[in-house]
């Protein structure tokens, strides 16, 4: 008797688990219809996922696939439904016209527990947020941001990067080292008031966790983290994370405490002594956001901010130069004809080089690397377009969509540095372009990434020819979805031009 009122308890807790799950399920599809009818349209979201698997199998085609949706598309994370804006118009009257309701930040779960919520990039908006990226802009421009300064410090690391790309001459290799250590080199500058040697092997230990953070933050493990974050309790891929951002602040805060021993008041070498004299002057102010923890993050900001996306931007670029042989010859052509082989390129030299300048635009433009920008979020409720979008909307800007918009670009569907020139060849912008984004969150480091893509990518052509290895190698355009848009290893050749032609 015993046995049967437990197989029928058994039975009976195995039907109501089986009736609440069916009545969940059946209340998240109503939840689901209910949002649809009141949000733009979008394609059809699962239950408590939304539209992440569609997304994650197959990042790419997914966001070139949301434009048939109309201007604006809803997609879900998980069960909250985001905004996606597809043309330049509604990005520029959301976050231009309207700023004051498009400029915050998600408080997503996994930034929360890898940043406790400080930093700049990612900080919610508010007084914390300006304080630190108002004393930023300040700072940054103190030490050569938009200078002659930093042009000479890119220059001159240029003049290190071209041997270090030949050191394998006539040999297959892998660029990404070279580049993101170039690249990072000068944020590291400005930051720590050092460089680092290409073969330091500590420094190149932690650009790959930097690399494989920024992979990972926007992959699989990622959004679970988001829809589930007290997995943070649990072993996994996700602590894999986190450690690699604590290795990152503990490098920071070790770089700190030298400064703060060898700081001189009167005389400040970088952003990092700037910021200690920052901390001491405001620490009598309670409404302060300056301490440690804001400043270990703030250069943790400006440090992958400064690495990844540039240097992610000139390896797209080797391999768009290297299918487009045509476009990297007349770009060598056109530089060596007004500096020669000697002297190296500056910021001047963008008018007598219009179809390099160009070519430089049109690796942004088909790089992408943010191909859905940075989220952003409404910090009130608003309007846009009819839709009521309550605080708290994520919106997201389908820069796939703009930077392929036929109504805007000459030729949206290949690389073209025609895009960029006029019917004279002078080099124009057109407004379609927002690679770093618009309105108050406009890219803190937009004007060092203009600097260091022009001048990097125009060394690098003046004395060298790319090619492809002689084995076949095969190219994902797709490449892999992370925060950022990368492309996969691949190896190329590189070939010194005959300084005697």
């Amino acid at each position: 008797m015993w046995t049967t009122l437990v197989k029928l308890d058994l039975a009976s807790v195995g039907l109501a688990l089986s009736l609440g799950f069916i009545f969940v399920v059946l209340f998240e599809l109503i939840r689901i219809n209910s949002y649809r009818g009141q949000t733009p349209p979008g394609p059809r979201p699962l239950p408590f996922v939304g539209t992440i698997p569609h997304f994650l199998k197959s990042p790419m085609e997914f966001i070139r696939s949301l434009s048939q949706y109309g201007e604006m598309t809803t997609v879900y994370l998980g069960k909250k439904p985001s905004i996606i804006l597809n043309t330049i118009e509604l990005a520029k009257e959301a976050f231009v016209q309207n700023a004051s309701s498009f400029s915050g930040r998600p408080p997503l779960p996994l930034l929360i527990w890898v940043t406790e919520g400080y930093g700049i990039v990612m900080a919610t908006y508010g007084h914390s947020w300006k304080q630190q990226r108002r004393f930023a802009l300040h700072t940054l421009r103190n030490f050569g941001l938009g200078k002659k300064s930093v042009e000479e410090r890119v220059t001159e690391e240029s003049s290190y990067l071209v041997p270090e790309m030949l050191k394998s001459e006539g040999k297959p290799f892998d660029p990404q080292h070279a580049i993101q250590n170039a690249v990072s080199n000068i944020i590291c500058s400005i930051v720590f008031g050092d460089r680092f040697d290409y073969d330091n092997k500590r420094f190149a230990y932690l650009l790959e966790i930097v690399k494989e953070n920024i992979i990972q933050s926007g992959s699989l493990i990622g959004q679970v983290f988001n829809l589930l974050p007290i997995i943070k309790h649990f072993p996994g891929p996700h602590q894999k994370i986190y450690q690699n951002a604590t290795e990152l602040k503990a490098f920071i805060r070790e770089a700190v405490k030298t400064h703060r021993e060898t700081l001189d008041p009167d005389s400040p070498r970088d952003f990092i002594d700037a910021y200690l004299l920052e901390i001491e002057k405001q620490k009598s102010k309670e409404d302060s956001t300056f301490h440690e923890n804001n400043m270990v993050m703030s250069v943790s900001d400006l440090f992958l901010a400064g690495t990844d996306t540039t240097a992610t931007t000139i390896r797209w670029g080797l391999i768009f130069l290297i299918q487009n042989p045509d476009v990297q010859e007349r770009c060598h052509e056109e530089i060596v004809r007004v500096l020669g082989y000697d002297r190296l390129p500056s910021m001047d030299d963008r008018d007598k080089l219009p179809y390099t300048y160009a070519t430089v635009h049109e690796i942004q433009r088909c790089a992408n690397i943010a191909p859905l920008g940075v989220i952003h979020e409404t910090i009130r409720p608003t309007k846009l377009r009819g839709y009521d979008f309550p605080q708290g909307t994520m919106v997201m800007t389908n820069l796939a969509a703009i930077f392929s918009d036929k109504e805007h670009w000459k030729h949206p569907d290949t690389f073209n540095p025609e895009n960029f020139l006029d019917e004279n060849g002078n080099f124009f912008k057109p407004e379609s372009f927002i690679a770093f984004s618009l309105g108050p969150r406009v890219c803190l480091g937009e004007t060092l990434a203009r600097t260091e893509l022009f001048l990097y990518i125009t060394s690098l052509l003046q004395r060298i020819q790319f090619s492809w290895p002689p084995e076949p190698q095969s190219i994902d355009m797709d490449g892999i979805m992370g925060v950022f848009h990368f492309p996969q290893s691949f190896n190329i050749i590189c070939r010194s031009r005959d300084t005697k032609e």
